[in-house]
């Protein structure tokens, strides 16, 4: 990384999220060069206070005014305030890296997955979109198959992780679970149904293609980011009573021949891919497993039958690391790395040296 670009001022948006509080984790962990922190969220937030590291960090109202100065804005705040905010962050000489989907299937928005096409990042304008959960785990997997063997089709079946919700879901799970325990009636107001001990077919609102958005974003997205725009791709999302950590059973259909020892190699050759597939061990990527780590665990690798050249695989990662805030950390570190970060002119008070990275400000 050139030393001129160091120390960064980063703004973390939606900083009071459970994405956005791992995005500060993130940070932490892979010693990003922070120089100046600003955790933003609404009005009604600021003024709180995050904890972090044993520390505990103020959170500021997210106006355009609070991007002055920043280098990386890291936003995890919903479509209304990435449409409103986010453009506001980019004039004022950001580069904003968006976790909603606002911005995602904009031509003149890279969206990006670190593995599979940080190429694009070059060519931004200012905004790069963070892709789907859903969209970030299986893309590592369906680049190494398009690279080898090329894709004809994909059908993907997510069990996804009430994480992905949020912090309310989160709770809801837990209560249902404690009522269910004790006999009492379980309530449910973040979802239609009660979720504990549940399957719900659901996630997002439903399209007029019978499609929800959750289902219909993996088939765009995944498109824009392989750059094969008439992939054909086919998708449903299940919400499961699981508290972090997406699960995917895929079927790919190949142009040529790709046996599962062939997938195999090219799966474990992907950066931040491991391969878990010993069905006789019992052993294979697990929801429980994955959560907390930043890698993508695929197994249950095997020929699919029904079709000429199938090939059908489990894959599994955490949502809220891999799913959100690695991936858009992994970004920024790539602007740092290509020299796509605008260097600005420094405070000469600014206390920061450039060896200490976030933990200087946690």
């Amino acid at each position: 990384m050139s030393p001129e670009l160091r120390p960064l001022t980063v703004a973390i948006v939606g900083a009071t999220g459970v994405v956005g509080r791992t995005m500060i984790q993130v940070l932490s962990e892979r010693r990003y060069p922070v120089g100046e922190l600003r955790l933003l969220a609404s009005g009604r937030s600021a003024g709180s206070t995050v904890s972090a590291d044993g520390r505990t960090l103020p959170v500021e109202e997210a106006t355009p005014e609070a991007f002055d100065g920043v280098d990386i804005a890291l936003f995890s705040a919903g479509n209304d305030v990435s449409r409103q905010l986010a453009p506001e962050a980019a004039a004022r000489g950001a580069t904003v890296i968006d976790n909603s989907n606002a911005w995602r299937m904009e031509a003149a928005v890279p969206l990006i997955v670190s593995q599979v096409n940080p190429e694009d990042g070059e060519w931004h304008e200012g905004i790069i979109a963070n892709p789907n959960c859903s969209t970030m785990q299986l893309l590592p997997l369906l680049k190494a198959i398009r690279d080898a063997a090329g894709i004809e089709r994909v059908i993907v079946d997510t069990y996804q992780s009430v994480s992905g919700t949020g912090a309310e879901a989160l709770a809801e799970l837990e209560k249902q679970i404690r009522a269910h325990v004790a006999g009492e009636v379980k309530v449910a107001s973040v979802y239609p149904h009660p979720i504990a001990f549940n399957a719900l077919p659901e996630i997002d609102a439903f399209l007029d293609n019978g499609y929800t958005r959750e289902e219909w974003k993996v088939v765009t997205e995944s498109r824009k980011i392989l750059h094969l725009p008439e992939l054909r791709v086919s998708c449903t999302a299940v919400r499961v009573p699981v508290f972090v950590g997406h699960s995917e059973a895929v079927h790919v259909e190949t142009t040529r021949s790709f046996g599962p020892k062939e997938a195999r190699k090219a799966f474990a050759e992907v950066p931040g891919v491991i391969v878990q597939d010993d069905p006789a061990a019992h052993l294979y990527p697990l929801a429980t497993e994955a959560a907390g780590k930043d890698e993508i665990f695929v197994g249950r690798i095997r020929k699919d039958p029904s079709i000429e050249h199938g090939l059908a695989f489990w894959v599994v990662s955490d949502n809220l690391r891999k799913g959100a805030a690695t991936n858009a950390v992994e970004i920024a570190e790539m602007l740092v790395e290509r020299g796509w970060v605008k260097a600005r002119s420094r405070r000469a008070s600014a206390p920061h040296d450039v060896a200490t990275g976030v933990e200087a400000v946690l």
